[in-house]
């Protein structure tokens, strides 16, 4: 699958995973109505070039508004007028699953449920305190993996991988076998781990322009 159809797919799982309405197609790209104070709109580029990022740029005025595509962020931000504040750095990574029949260690237990098209795993302590959680959502032979968090307290004990795991066995008897997902840096550590592969960067920008006065 070429970058422009796995950007695609994951417009379509994420914008699932979040609630919020499918993309819409316009010239640029995908657009997405996120509707949150802090991030209103999402322009995600799955193919792009300087020409098209410039034009979209200048014809945004409003605050939080956000641009994400498939570039190095050093490139996509020497295109961008001032204004623009640079998110973290992101990867789009992608696999091949595998049954990980992934079991909760003494003393957790697993909490699962779909609803609308989105499974959601939590592994919770014996107390019922939440020790890490992700969603997921099968969209064809794809699932797209979101929200992958491990509590602080409960970091480096292997729980974000039995997470995935079980996410992934979720997915497979769903009848996917590609997963794909954005990863932060800490992420992408982890899902290396698991046999993940980078395909693409992920560039990301707020709009952020200064207060008049």
């Amino acid at each position: 699958m070429d970058l422009s159809a796995l950007g695609r797919v994951w417009v379509t799982g994420w914008a699932r995973s979040r609630g919020v309405p499918p993309a819409v197609e316009d010239r640029f790209g995908l657009r997405l109505a996120v509707g949150a104070p802090e991030q209103r709109v999402r322009h995600v580029l799955p193919v792009t070039d300087e020409a098209s990022v410039r034009a979209l740029a200048g014809s945004i005025e409003e605050p939080a508004i956000w641009i994400k595509a498939f570039l190095d962020p050093e490139l996509i931000g020497s295109w961008l007028p001032t204004g623009w504040v640079r998110d973290i750095p992101g990867w789009m990574m992608t696999t091949r699953l595998r049954p990980a029949r992934a079991t909760a260690p003494d003393g957790f237990g697993w909490s699962s449920a779909t609803d609308d098209g989105v499974t959601r795993v939590r592994l919770l302590a014996d107390d019922g305190t939440l020790a890490a959680a992700g969603q997921c959502v099968v969209t064809g032979p794809h699932v797209v993996m979101d929200r992958i968090q491990t509590q602080p307290a409960y970091r480096r004990r292997g729980l974000g991988r039995l997470v995935m795991g079980a996410l992934g066995d979720a997915a497979l008897d769903r009848g996917a076998h590609t997963g794909v997902l954005s990863a932060t840096v800490e992420g992408r550590a982890l899902y290396r781990t698991l046999d993940w592969a980078e395909v693409a960067p992920l560039a990301g920008f707020v709009h952020r322009p200064p207060r008049a006065g």
